[in-house]
């Protein structure tokens, strides 16, 4: 079976190194061992949307060398697949209509189920909650190890389709993976928090779970998010090459002096090893590791 890895920004802004690091791990994931690459643009909350977003971040990947094999999947052409799942979970009693704001949620962030034996009254439909099931999830994570949460502890019974009638991304990401033939899914230690309801709703859609790997997010030595905000981008500063080979060195893929991108590509695909990545969710990374 050929592997099919993918890369999903949401078009919120430029490419920035955190989101680099998921398309370089990505794409060395599934290119090392002969499978195909997709990029997918998460393009269906338009509030945080950020006009030409999408079409920079995808002029980046062309610049730092990354080419999709497939005609890039906007998820905002997928709206009509999302509502026909929805409709399918509600018919089959394993989704329900609730009427609860977020001001009603418990600090805890559990649902405690208001609504799920039906509308109390004075409330009116909303958004659309899954069921959870007082069972533990478990699958193994390429990097983290094995992941093990029953949902109906963590979270509760949680939102599939948002009050303002948009996918909520638990959704849509899991119908889009299974559309696009997804089997492997390499992105930041981040997500790892989302992956049990996406498994879980992989199982209940009758949908195969891709092989999951979430690398450790980079941060500085405050502990923040490499990024534009706090100037520590390296994406601002240093040439292509050297914020791939600063990407490499932040996936533990040490590299050697190479004099340009197609060398260093042609180095990375022959030497990638998922294994190297450490079982972590947060790593500093010297600034020294730029060179």
């Amino acid at each position: 079976m050929v592997s099919i890895g993918r890369f999903a920004p949401s078009p919120t802004g430029d490419l920035h190194f955190g989101s680099l690091l998921a398309a370089v791990a990505s794409y060395l994931q599934a290119k090392s061992c002969g499978g195909q690459w997709l990029v997918r643009i998460e393009d269906i909350d338009p509030p945080r949307e950020v006009p030409g977003s999408a079409a920079g971040i995808l002029q980046d990947l062309e610049r730092f060398g990354m080419h999709p094999d497939r005609e890039v999947l906007y998820q905002s052409t997928r709206t009509g697949a999302y509502e026909l799942a929805i409709n399918k979970l509600l018919d089959s009693g394993l989704a329900y209509w609730c009427g609860c704001s977020r001001s009603e949620i418990p600090a805890s962030g559990i649902y405690p189920g208001t609504c799920r034996y039906g509308l109390p009254p004075g409330k009116t439909a909303r958004s659309v909650r899954l069921r959870v099931s007082d069972k533990i999830i478990r699958f193994n994570d390429a990097i983290q190890g094995l992941v093990a949460e029953n949902l109906a502890e963590t979270v509760g019974d949680f939102v599939i389709k948002r009050a303002d009638g948009v996918a909520a991304y638990q959704l849509a990401v899991v119908v889009d993976d299974a559309f696009q033939g997804i089997t492997e899914v390499v992105r930041g230690a981040d997500l790892l928090d989302s992956t049990a309801r996406q498994v879980y709703l992989q199982q209940l859609m009758g949908f195969k779970t891709p092989l999951y790997a979430h690398h450790p997010v980079i941060t500085d030595a405050k502990g923040r998010k490499l990024g534009k905000r706090y100037g520590s981008d390296p994406i601002t500063s240093l040439s292509p090459l050297q914020v791939l080979r600063r990407a490499l060195v932040a996936l533990a893929q040490p590299c050697p002096a190479l004099a340009g991108m197609d060398e260093l590509w042609h180095w990375a695909l022959r030497n990638w090893q998922l294994s190297r990545i450490p079982a972590v969710r947060e790593l500093i990374l010297n600034p020294s590791d730029s060179e």
